[in-house]
């Protein structure tokens, strides 16, 4: 665990290897990088509100209406979006794209894709960094949680 005298000074600089792994990250994309579809805005509203009227109507026929819940709309609407998020999930991992297929597809000949990728890659990188440094004093509270206990079997008292 750090001592005062490791956290004094000016902060540390940003992890050196952050080009490293971002270079790493990038020769990895035509294996591991897909792009999947996300259906947004209105789509999203539409299949919710889809989703609400059945689960009304399911529960209606059981019985079970707001005249004898009066809070069941809280129910309807997150069972709602649970059952869209699982809807459009699905659909979106079976139709995913890897990067060639991309570039193909938007006549990217000159990795342009890659090169934007490799920038935000690295920016966030450096960005989740910086938040774990200003967080650090933070951390010796935090860690105490995973400390062994005191009288722990084996160990000296």
């Amino acid at each position: 665990m750090p001592n005062d005298k490791d956290r004094s000074g000016p902060p540390r600089p940003m992890s050196s290897h952050a080009d490293g792994v971002t270079g790493d990250l990038v020769k990895l994309m035509p294996r591991d990088l897909v792009f999947v579809m996300r259906f947004m805005g209105e789509s999203q509203h539409r299949l919710q509100s889809h989703f609400q009227d059945f689960i009304r109507a399911e529960l209606a026929a059981g019985g079970v209406t707001t005249e004898t819940h009066p809070m069941i709309h809280l129910f309807i609407e997150n069972h709602a979006i649970l059952l869209r998020d699982f809807v459009f999930s699905g659909v979106s991992l079976t139709r995913q794209f890897r990067v060639d297929e991309i570039e193909r597809l938007t006549g990217d000949t000159t990795s342009m894709i890659r090169v934007d990728i490799w920038d935000q890659l690295k920016s966030h990188i450096e960005t989740a960094e910086k938040q774990f440094h200003s967080q650090a004093g933070t951390l010796p509270k935090l860690l105490s949680a995973f400390e062994k206990p005191q009288g722990f079997l084996g160990s000296e008292k």
